[in-house]
């Protein structure tokens, strides 16, 4: 994401060619969107506008962050899970390891 900005940023002032990606970004960024290239590939699958989606992303940080600094915490959030089935799976895998039953 900050390397396409920088890429747009010298776009919008001529020091490098604007392609169709970069157009579509400024497109998206101007009408509040998140833009495609972010979605599947950088960032998470969201149907909010930009704004509110990059408040998202900074609490998902924030939280993932709180977790490695300081360790698991008490309660998990879990929508703030990138994908989170496989932290479901994991938890799993835990509890039948520590308790040595089987999963199946």
């Amino acid at each position: 994401m900050k390397e396409m900005l920088i890429e747009l940023q010298k776009a919008l002032v001529g020091e490098v060619v604007m392609s169709e990606e970069l157009d579509s970004a400024a497109n998206s960024l101007f009408d509040n969107m998140v833009p495609i290239a972010w979605q599947p590939s950088v960032g998470f699958l969201s149907l909010k506008p930009l704004a509110s989606w990059i408040n998202d992303l900074i609490e998902r940080i924030t939280f993932l962050s709180k977790w490695v600094d300081s360790g698991a915490p008490a309660t998990f959030w879990i929508s703030g899970f990138f994908f989170p089935q496989a932290f479901f799976t994991g938890t799993l895998q835990n509890y039948a390891r520590k308790y040595k039953i089987a999963i199946d």
